[in-house]
């Protein structure tokens, strides 16, 4: 790779590098013994801030802080700096987003190639474990207090239509499936063969959490236990069981320090410790999921991914180390193949969402530092790949041990790429009848494991989409979905309208 070697045309003062990463993990005793998130996040900055082996947080003129969901605060982002004694020119809490964190990054790392500072620090932190039990102990936390005049952030079901949210398909759990079974239809795949794939790369996943000593999990799983349901592993939504979705019960915190090489070098941080961000892009989906052209694959995602391969030299076989969003397994597997990887990729030096734990919007923060160690221990370039919402928002990030030739891009932008790709988007109705054609589904399951419910997104006769029940009674169509052999995308069934006014569909 021709940009990465030789001696950098840009003055040092101007080329980022990753200098310091930090993890805290908090498993309290007594509940009121729980952390809260600002102090798992200013815990997380001091161990970046001791890693990088040089006193830096005073002098952060960049932070950026991950979206919290498991407590609010008025103006985080500020408390933290005043914990931290810094006046930051850039200091941001951001929207809920998983790909927030690499944008974040990138970001900060433009900053720093910009000349805006020297050091930025990004970071974010969860307590979900523990808010989670206090409430249902009905214990009060010794925290900040929650700031109930703080609008909530906007999430699934403000983003999308009146029929998917009485359907509860607006939730990721519940929304993800449809591009798990529209996908592995395209690919021609058995519903059985889908979800072996899928439980091999979960198994993969907790490999690398059972090595990860920031862990939540850290337990080796067989792929039949991730995909067999049992009373402890029970259908979340089709097809996916408890041990194949995000786990966001976890307290943890996570932060990364980035400094000039310039700084770097004047503070006296070792050159093997330094990690190079070389560059990146973004792109987006429609916030209402229905509003995309299809499901079996994502445009954006792509976009993204082909940026990034073309950045590191032409192909994902260019990646030593790669970390592959994983909230539910369609995410990594739409994406190894446009990276053009095998079935045998190694998807995480993390541990996954489900393993390694989900602290809801930051998990790419903790697979940043996860990517610096590695980069350390011998690697040579690693791709972060993070995505938010519904397959909704796309960032990639490439990192290396070597400095990049050329100066920092500052627009990471593909939308146009994405966008040129789109074709028509149909026509979302919410009253159809007469025949209608599966698009993709998924049935949802209760917490006793009985049915609730299946949802088909149906093409109607005139090409418009729509959304229908399958209510729970009907045993003959759900068994038609839950064929292991045979996908029911493209399958044909009758729409009628129930007494609620709810379109429902059977199988011809």
């Amino acid at each position: 790779m021709e940009f990465m070697t030789g001696k950098s045309s840009m003055p040092p003062d101007r080329i980022p590098v990753v200098v310091g990463v930090g993890e805290i993990i908090d498993r309290p005793k007594e509940i009121t013994e729980g952390l809260e998130p600002l102090d798992l996040l200013e815990q997380a900055l001091r161990r970046a801030e001791e890693d990088a082996g040089a006193k830096l947080l005073g002098e952060v003129q960049s932070l950026d802080v991950v979206n919290f969901l498991s407590w609010r605060y008025r103006d985080p982002e500020k408390l933290l700096a005043q914990r931290l004694g810094i006046q930051p020119s850039h200091c941001y809490y951001g929207p809920v987003g998983g790909e927030s964190p690499i944008r974040y990054l990138h970001e900060a790392a433009q900053r720093i190639a910009r000349g805006e500072c020297s050091v930025a620090a990004v970071c974010g932190a969860e307590a979900q474990s523990t808010a989670t039990k206090a409430e249902r102990a009905g214990a009060k936390l010794p925290w900040t207090p929650f700031a109930h005049d703080v609008e909530e952030p906007k999430r699934g079901a403000a983003f999308q239509k009146p029929l998917a949210v009485k359907l509860g398909v607006f939730r990721p759990v519940t929304v993800y499936p449809f591009y798990e079974a529209a996908s592995s239809a395209r690919w021609g795949q058995s519903p059985r063969e889908a979800m072996a794939e899928s439980g091999t790369l979960w198994s993969r996943y907790s490999e690398a959490a059972a090595q990860n000593p920031n862990a939540w999990l850290k337990r080796r799983f067989a792929p039949e236990e991730i995909t067999t349901a049992t009373a402890d592993n029970r259908l979340v939504a089709w097809p996916y069981t408890k041990l194949m979705v995000a786990n966001p019960m976890v307290n943890m915190g996570g932060a990364l320090l980035l400094t000039s090489l310039a700084k770097a070098r004047a503070a006296g941080i070792a050159e093997d410790r330094l990690v190079y961000p070389l560059g990146g892009a973004s792109a987006e989906e429609p916030r209402d999921y229905l509003l995309r052209d299809q499901f079996h694959e994502s445009h954006p995602q792509n976009a993204v991914l082909k940026a990034v391969m073309e950045l590191a030299g032409g192909d994902g076989k260019q990646f030593d180390a790669i970390e592959l969003y994983s909230c539910f397994p369609c995410v990594p597997k739409m994406a190894r193949r446009t990276l053009g990887l095998g079935a045998d990729v190694q998807p995480t030096v993390t541990g996954g969402l489900t393993f390694f734990g989900a602290p809801l919007n930051t998990y790419m923060t903790h697979a940043a530092c996860a990517m610096v160690r590695k980069l350390r221990d011998g690697a040579r370039l690693g791709l972060l790949y993070g995505q938010g919402g519904f397959v909704t928002k796309h960032h990639g990030l490439v990192l290396s041990k070597t400095p990049p030739r050329a100066a920092l891009a500052q627009d990471p932008s593909v939308q146009a790429e994405a966008d040129r790709n789109k074709r028509a988007v149909p026509e979302f109705v919410t009253e159809a009848d007469g025949k209608g054609k599966v698009e993709s589904f998924t049935v949802i399951y209760g917490r006793n494991g009985d049915v609730e419910h299946g949802v088909v997104m149906l093409r109607t006769e005139d090409d418009r989409r729509t959304l229908a029940r399958i209510p729970a009674s009907d045993s003959a169509t759900l068994t038609h979905l839950l064929d292991l052999n045979r996908t029911p995308v493209g399958s044909l069934g009758e729409i009628a309208t129930a007494a609620d006014g709810v379109p429902e569909w059977r199988v011809a």
